[in-house]
């Protein structure tokens, strides 16, 4: 297991900076909750972290140094991005894009076993191995991109709003999930979610972020019980 450390990171789009100095750490087998309001920078940090955007400061996920290496790299080295929106390919079969989550591999008889695990989580993804991924629903879309990505054995999982567009039960199953792969996986989780309830619920630790900028660093159960904290950027009451 390998801690994720975040070095003043800049990162942004052309012209645009949209990140300022962020540095933040997440240990071995923890999960962070990154919450905000819309436009905080919260899709640009985790592109950041994944390679797709250009980035500036240090990222390290163990020994090795993410900052500047390109995302087919990143996810040799164990880094795993579900973006918002899902990501599946949607012409392609279950099947496909679950053995596409494994193509840095070569292990087959473990890649085969990885699909038995990852239907274990999903059982609902066995019973629709050959149907296209653009036929299911949105919460067995988001599932098959969850799944796809722990085909990659990934050290560190990164989750951009899985919650959006789902049903509350089937977030919850979502949540569920997540935090019983970290508990029996120990991957390490990066979570960016609108619902900071639900995140914060399964989260050790959370970050706030404002115009690109953590204003706020503490524990998931302090943040949630911080009645101020949850009006001025969570959205919610305590």
């Amino acid at each position: 297991m390998s801690d994720l450390v975040v070095t003043d990171l800049s990162a942004g789009y052309g012209d645009a900076k949209v990140l300022h100095g962020i540095s933040l750490t997440v240990g071995a087998g923890e999960i962070c909750a990154i919450l905000g309001p819309n436009g905080a920078g919260k899709t640009t940090l985790l592109r950041a972290l994944s390679g797709m955007v250009r980035a500036r400061g240090g990222i390290r996920l163990g020994d090795a140094e993410l900052a500047g290496r390109p995302p087919d790299t990143l996810a040799r080295l164990g880094v795993a991005h579900v973006p918002e929106g899902r990501g599946t390919f949607v012409p392609l079969t279950v099947e496909e894009n679950l053995r596409l989550g494994a193509y840095t591999r070569r292990d087959s008889r473990a890649v085969a076993a990885d699909l038995d695990r990852v239907y274990a989580y999903f059982p609902v993804l066995k019973t629709r191995l050959k149907q296209a991924a653009g036929s299911l629903s949105g919460g067995e879309q988001q599932m098959l991109a969850i799944g796809r990505a722990l085909m990659l054995r990934p050290k560190l999982l990164l989750l951009d709003e899985p919650s959006l567009g789902l049903a509350p039960l089937v977030t919850r199953e979502l949540f569920r999930i997540v935090q019983a792969v970290n508990a029996e996986e120990r991957t390490t989780v990066v979570v960016v979610e609108q619902n900071a309830h639900l995140a914060l619920g399964i989260a050790q630790q959370a970050h706030v972020l404002e115009t690109g900028r953590i204003v706020l660093s503490g524990t998931a159960a302090q943040i949630q019980a911080d009645e101020q904290v949850a009006q001025s950027y969570l959205g919610y009451r305590v």
